[in-house]
């Protein structure tokens, strides 16, 4: 499968943004999804992930309360709905899949997904 992330952008903070991240191929139900985020000079971190269902959310505590992660399997799109945004949150955002064994659960672990999007740069200024 291929990703392609999209919807970043500068904002001032308490705006919000939608991320979205348009998916290849027919089998995109079989896929679960996750964002994560990395910000200059610090490692890759995950920020929220959805099963491939849509039953399973999980979100970082930073973004809890803040972010909401949907997906629209007829549109093979999952996307990231962030208000409230903070200058901590500037970052570039990567959308991520994995196939495999349906767990039933949305994967929160980097090193568990197998596909990457190009990530889309979200600025945040106070």
């Amino acid at each position: 499968v291929q990703l392609q992330a999209s919807g970043g952008g500068l904002v001032q903070a308490g705006d919000s943004l939608r991320l979205s991240c348009a998916a290849s191929g027919r089998t995109f139900s079989s896929y679960d999804m996750g964002w994560f985020r990395q910000a200059p000079g610090k490692e890759r971190e995950f920020v929220a992930a959805i099963n491939r269902s849509g039953g399973s959310t999980v979100y970082a505590d930073s973004v809890k309360g803040r972010f909401t992660i949907s997906r629209d399997n007829a549109k093979n799109t999952v996307y990231l709905q962030m208000n409230s945004l903070k200058p901590e949150d500037t970052a570039v955002y990567y959308c991520a899949a994995v196939s495999g064994y349906d767990t039933g659960y949305a994967r929160t672990r980097l090193n568990q997904y197998h596909y990457w999007g190009q990530g889309t740069l979200v600025t945040v200024s106070s």
